[in-house]
């Protein structure tokens, strides 16, 4: 691995085009990349860049353990293996945080009048002064103390784990290798004197660390050095979605699903599918129906070929319909919107000033960019007309977890901003 590369040179911000939508870090022996999700806008300083590759592979791991799908990969080639990315991230950040390899003591023992007593030892080794009530006192007591050992083969193998985190992912943190390790013990053997450490501590740094090497070892045993390894996913428009309904959606969408079946005229009816908006955020008493895309029309605003389709709209507009006669949630209480992602340090939305001169059209994370309307709806409600919204990626990336309600104003009055929109011009042919 280049050490002396800097860290901006191995970072790429997707376009979306083809063969470019991969999310996570892909390696081999001679270097890694990362790349990032389009709309991503890397910081200028190396630190928060270190910090933005840290918060991603967050992101990915969070939800890689939810949705099988995301977990998936597209790699034909047989030189690709999954790799434990947070074994070797815990392995490194706990190197750096204790500045020293993991060392067992070794239990000793010594006679003294204080310290921590073995009484099995003491009553066996010690003499003892018997009282008249027959108790028994001992002025010498057999006393446990440790002396640290670094020739122990768990230590050894500790020293073989970090080289191997930092030689594969340690320029994330620091440009610099630890020493080379010395003679240790095979995998195999490694992984069953873990195993044996495992199950006989009960201390979580110990288990968190053990665990961590454990991975590594068995990665390692399973794969050749001709091996890439990556992590990440091929499925970030899921990612989206995900980051999208846990910011902005309420936990029980599943009443707002529209439902179908087939009346069959022999036997049973059969219950089909229903279709499932991506999340249903409820603010200030209003209902607003959302479809969170990872589409390119956010960065690329002179396309409008990169906007959802027609059975997309369509979609949305069925569940405003559903919505406004199940639920009874009145027309003016009811939005629709396209949840897109852009990069808001390159706004490339403008607008005209009254001189004449280009302006942003809006700044800040979210802004609404378009709208979506049926032909065939010639006075459409509110909710037919499918509001585009973009948010910053890298914005999103941070909060999802806990989205300040701020935010969910400001997404919802970007929602709104069809009320002022005005008349829908005719159709052109």
């Amino acid at each position: 691995m280049d050490l002396q590369k800097n860290i901006r040179e191995r970072c790429h911000v997707n376009t979306n085009d083809e063969g470019d939508g991969f999310v996570g870090v892909k390696a081999d022996t001679d270097d890694a990349m990362i790349y990032f999700p389009i709309g991503y806008q890397l910081p200028a300083n190396d630190d928060d860049l270190r910090a933005d590759i840290n918060n991603l592979f967050y992101v990915l791991a969070a939800f890689m353990k939810e949705d099988k799908v995301i977990e998936e990969s597209k790699f034909a080639a047989p030189r690709t293996v999954d790799f434990p990315m947070h074994a070797y991230l815990r392995i490194i950040r706990h190197y750096l945080r204790m500045g020293r390899y993991y060392i067992e003591t070794d239990p000793r023992y010594k006679t003294d009048t204080k310290g921590r007593a073995s009484w099995p030892r003491t009553v066996r080794e010690q003499r003892a002064l018997v009282q008249k009530n027959g108790s028994l006192i001992f002025t010498n007591m057999t006393v446990r103390s440790s002396t640290p050992n670094a020739n122990k083969k768990i230590t050894q193998i500790h020293q073989y784990c970090v080289y191997e985190a930092f030689e594969k992912m340690g320029w994330l943190y620091v440009p610099y290798m630890p020493e080379k390790p010395g003679p240790h013990p095979e995998n195999r053997e490694a992984i069953y004197i873990l195993e044996k450490k495992l199950a006989s501590t009960h201390n979580d740094e110990e288990q968190e660390l053990f665990s961590a090497m454990k991975a590594m070892l068995i990665y390692m045993d399973e794969k050749t050095s001709e091996k890439q390894y990556f992590f990440g996913t091929d499925f970030f428009e899921r990612v989206w979605e995900k980051m999208i309904d846990k910011a902005f959606g309420v936990e029980d969408k599943e009443q707002y699903f529209p439902r179908t079946r087939w009346l069959l005229d022999y036997g049973r009816q059969k219950v089909k599918t229903p279709l499932q908006p991506d999340s249903i955020m409820i603010y200030n008493g209003k209902v607003y129906v959302l479809d969170a895309k990872l589409y390119r029309f956010g960065c690329n605003p002179d396309k409008p070929d990169f906007l959802p389709n027609s059975s997309d709209i369509n979609k949305q507009i069925t569940y405003g319909e559903y919505i406004a006669r199940t639920k009874g949630v009145p027309a003016d209480s009811l939005y629709n919107a396209f949840i897109m992602p852009f990069n808001s340090t390159e706004n490339g939305f403008w607008t005209l000033d009254a001189a004449g001169n280009i302006v942003p059209g809006f700044t800040g994370d979210i802004g609404n960019v378009a709208e979506a309307v049926g032909d065939w709806k010639p006075d459409p409600k509110k909710y037919e007309r499918v509001q585009g919204v973009v948010m910053d990626t890298r914005f999103l990336m941070y909060n999802y977890i806990a989205m300040p309600d701020q935010q969910k104003r400001l997404l919802a009055e970007a929602i709104e901003k069809v009320d002022t929109k005005g008349a829908i011009p005719q159709p052109t042919t």
